[in-house]
């Protein structure tokens, strides 16, 4: 199977611009240990929710939620989560980077609920569950497909 190829537009076609902030949530464990994707994991909003499941870019920047208190949680898997709210993000990583945004069902996994996941173009030093994150997305890139293996 070949990448599809993407085309953005001089114009945006409607709904597109999707701007939004939210605060990134803990998800499965999946994206980082089992894929090698690390994927910061949002509520859906409804302007999100709306769109047909798929990938889709843009742009996003990580805001550090310095209100918030540090404090750790208990993945579903048992996995215990710093939520540090980004207090550790370095200068350089409070940038504006590309992005892919999943939004779907993750059918190799049977989810049962829909799932918003942005997959950020950086590496960054440290987690930043808790912390705040405003998308941009732009555009569709190909629809949500259904994987036979995790093998790469």
């Amino acid at each position: 199977m070949t990448r599809p190829e993407t085309h953005v537009p001089d114009t945006l076609p409607a709904p597109f611009p999707i701007h939004g902030t939210s605060n990134i949530i803990s998800g499965f464990g999946r994206g980082s240990s089992e894929l090698g994707i690390p994927t910061a994991n949002i509520p859906i909003s409804i302007a999100l929710h709306s769109l047909p499941t798929g990938i889709y870019y843009g742009w996003c920047k990580v805001i550090p939620n310095d209100k918030a208190d540090i404090s750790e949680h208990t993945r579903d898997d048992g996995q215990p989560i710093m939520f540090n709210n980004g207090t550790n993000l370095e200068k350089e990583e409070l940038g504006i980077f590309p992005m892919v945004m999943s939004i779907g069902w993750n059918p190799f996994y049977h989810n049962k609920e829909k799932a918003a996941e942005v997959h950020i173009i950086h590496k960054f030093g440290d987690n930043f569950y808790g912390a705040l994150i405003k998308y941009n997305v732009l555009g569709y890139i190909r629809p949500e497909l259904n994987y036979t293996t995790k093998g790469t």
